[in-house]
């Protein structure tokens, strides 16, 4: 048996239940279909502003709407992205 401490015990986390019906659907803002589906863009990062120092290109998964392809632009903020996703 060991008389090193062993830090703190952890709690045990609450479980949080959240009623999805009561949870607004997000609709696209062109066609206001309500399914979406996952997409990449993708960014060609230069060789000067790669950490490796070799061009590259980065995976940017957003969703896309299921019916007409357009990116709501509420989904894109912070991204990086600009309109240039529009269809």
């Amino acid at each position: 048996m060991s008389m090193h401490p062993m830090g703190p015990l952890k709690k045990p986390k609450a479980e949080v239940k959240v009623d999805l019906a009561q949870a607004e659907n997000i609709q696209c803002d062109k066609c206001t279909n309500y399914l979406f589906i996952t997409s990449y863009v993708l960014k060609k990062i230069s060789a000067l502003m790669s950490p490796t120092g070799q061009e590259g290109i980065v995976p940017v998964q957003v969703y896309s709407c299921g019916n007409c392809g357009h990116v709501p632009s509420s989904m894109l903020e912070g991204s990086g992205i600009g309109e240039e996703t529009d269809s």
